[in-house]
This record gives structure tokens, sequence and C-alpha cells, in this order.
């Protein structure tokens, strides 16, 4: 395989060698997330106690939360520090993933990856931050006043834990709107004044993706959807002043030029165009003739020790079409005899067939003389 296709001072890989790395970053990625998870185990219960506080703060003096199943007060915080520690090593599964692709990167799409992985990191605990110190005291403040006269309320440990881990994981995704916008403006698959027409619809996204992540109420509905659309306004300025930046940087670049046909007036640019198309048309067919002329001498080289040059080909020719008009002319001789033998044959046939007539035509007549002879009638002659 050519080197061309490999990003600069890189060499090729086999698949043993990918499936090696691949097994690498896994493993550091899995002793991680081990690692934290050991380390936060030991602090279950009072990372629960803390995770539930927006919750227990507004419940009734004389209720707390409750554990329905029997495992539950050991699996629930069990399971909030196995989720804590994927939560907290999320950088360094990152930046394994990142080692792993790294190879097949250029240069300047390194640089990019780097700023890329600190902000969606820091974006996404920003999220989770956002909805514990915001969206769960308003939420669960609002929930806290809606329970109908009579009923009390006792949270489930485990029910809480599924709301908040889903909850955790929808702000800090939705967090990543800019950098998506960012990703989509800078690789050119969307411009940034297209996506600037698309506002309304990526509002009415926002609050649908937001009344599908969060609970049934317009709070938490409202806190996702309007933090995602001031996210993606954010991300459209970047991009775009970043694409800007780019574009002036490239202007200047490109300044040491005499003539920019892009800076010419209309007509002047499109004739420079017809120019360039027919010079480019001109040479393609000088080209091809180039091309057909040495093909055909390439082909008189190769049979030239197969012909006799002092064979007159004139004269062979010559002798090829005298041949031919002689056998035609003996063709058309054969034919025209075939065609007279016919014709007489056909002629004699007439010729008998007229001769019987007359004899049957005089028999015919001696035999009525007879008749009359004799005197029969004429009913009887027959």
């Amino acid at each position: 395989m050519s080197d061309s296709a490999l990003p600069p001072q890189d060499k090729e890989m086999t698949l043993v060698q990918h499936l090696l790395d691949l097994k690498t970053s896994l493993t550091r990625g899995i002793l991680a997330i081990i690692v934290v998870f050991l380390f936060l185990f030991p602090f279950a219960n009072e990372i629960y106690t803390y995770i539930a506080e927006p919750l227990t703060r507004y419940l009734p003096e004389d209720t707390s939360m409750i554990a329905t199943a029997v495992a539950s007060p050991f699996l629930t915080p069990f399971k909030l520090s196995f989720v804590l520690a994927i939560y907290i090593a999320m950088p360094f599964l990152l930046y394994q993933l990142w080692r792993f692709i790294a190879p097949a990167l250029y240069s300047h799409e390194k640089q990019l990856i780097g700023p890329v992985l600190f902000f969606s990191s820091f974006l996404f605990y920003s999220g989770g931050a956002f909805a514990y110190y915001v969206v769960f005291p308003l939420v669960f403040g609002f929930l806290s006043t809606t329970a109908p006269e009579g009923v009390t309320i006792a949270t489930d440990i485990a029910a809480y834990l599924d709301f908040v881990i889903k909850m955790f994981f929808a702000f800090g995704m939705a967090f990543e709107v800019p950098i998506i916008t960012v990703l989509l403006i800078l690789t050119g698959m969307v411009r940034a004044e297209k996506l600037a027409h698309a506002r309304p619809y990526i509002v009415v996204g926002a609050f649908v993706i937001g009344m599908l992540l969060t609970p049934p109420d317009i709070i938490s509905q409202t806190l996702l959807a309007v933090p995602m659309w001031l996210l993606f306004e954010l991300g459209l300025l970047i991009g775009g002043y970043i694409v800007k930046k780019r574009g002036l940087d490239k202007d200047e670049d490109d300044a040491d030029y005499d003539e920019d046909p892009y800076d010419m007036p209309e007509s002047q640019a499109g004739q420079q165009r017809a120019q360039a198309t027919s010079s480019t048309n001109s040479q393609q067919t000088s080209t091809t003739q180039t091309q057909t002329s040495q093909a055909i001498q390439e082909l008189d080289q190769r049979y030239a020790d197969q012909v006799d040059d002092d064979l007159d080909w004139d004269d062979e020719f010559d002798k090829i079409d005298d041949q031919m008009r002689k056998l035609e002319r003996e063709y058309q001789a054969r034919k025209d005899q075939e065609k007279a033998e016919k014709d007489a044959a056909e002629q004699g046939k007439k010729e008998d067939n007229q001769n019987g007539d007359t004899s049957e035509t005089a028999e015919k007549s001696s035999v009525d003389i007879e008749n009359d002879k004799q005197g029969k009638p004429d009913n009887q002659k027959s």
C-alpha cells in the first residue's frame, strides 16, 4: 500500500497491532475505573447522602427515603459508586480513545483533539453540576408541593438513584452542544449562516429533547431546553469566529498574488474562466492526438518485421479485384443460362397443352358429324 494515504511521519499498522493497541487502551480504561471505584466505595453511604440532599431537604420532617428491595441498602450505594467512578474517569477514558485513534490523524487534527477533549469534559461536568445545584432543587421543590392531601412522600432509594443518573447524563450530554456545533462548522459540513437560519428548528428540537429526557414537568424541561439553546448560540458564535479568522489568514497568505479572479468584476472573471477552460480543453485535445500518434507508431514498429517491403500491394489488390469481377461474370452467366432453360421448358409445356386441346376439338367435331349422318337426336349424340 502506498504511504501517501497515511498521515505524515506515520507508518502503516497491521491488524494485529491495531488490536493490541485497542486492548491496551481498554485495559487502561477499565483499570482506571476500578481504581476510582475502590477509592469511592468505602464512602458510598456518605456519597449517597450527599446526592440525595436536594430531595431530602424537601421531605416532610417525619418522613425519609425508603428501601423497598431486600438488597437495596447495599446495591444502591454500590451502583452509585460504580457510576460515579465512570463519571470521574471520563477524561482518562476519552484520552485513551484519542490515543487509539491518534495514529490515523494528521498534525492539524491532533491539535484540534486536545481542546475538544478538554472542553467536552469541562462541559460534561458543568452539565452534571448544573443539574445538581440548579435543576434538582427547583424540580424537587415543585414536585413536593404537588402531592395530593393525605399522600406521604417516601421515595425509594433505588428509584431516586436511577432518576439522578439519568438526569446527570442527560444534562452532561446536552451541554456538549457547543462542541458539536463548532465541529460541524469547522469541518465544513454546515455553514454558520445556514445554522443561524435554522434557529427556530433548533429551539423546537431543544424543547423536544428536554421533554424526552426530563420528568413530565415544565420546569425541568425548560431548564434543559434553554441552556441547550444558549449553548448552541455560543457554539455558533465561536465557530463563526474561528472560520472568519481562518478566512482572513487565508486572504493574507494569498495577498502576494497579483490578481485574484474572485476580486474582479463578474464579466472579467467569467472571461478568465472561459479562457482557462478553453486552454484546458485545447491541452487535453493536443495530448489525446499525441497519444494516438504515438500508439500508431508503436503499432507500425511492432508489426514492421512481418511485412514484405518488396511486395507491391497495389498490384495485389488489382489482381484480387479482377478475380472478383471474373467470378461475378461467371455467376451472372450461369444465372442467365438457368433462366433461359427454365423459360424454354415453360414454353414447351404450353405448346404441348395447346396441341392436346386442338386434337380433342377435332375428335369432337368428327363425332358430331357422324351423329348427324345417322340421324340421332341431339340428346343422344353423346
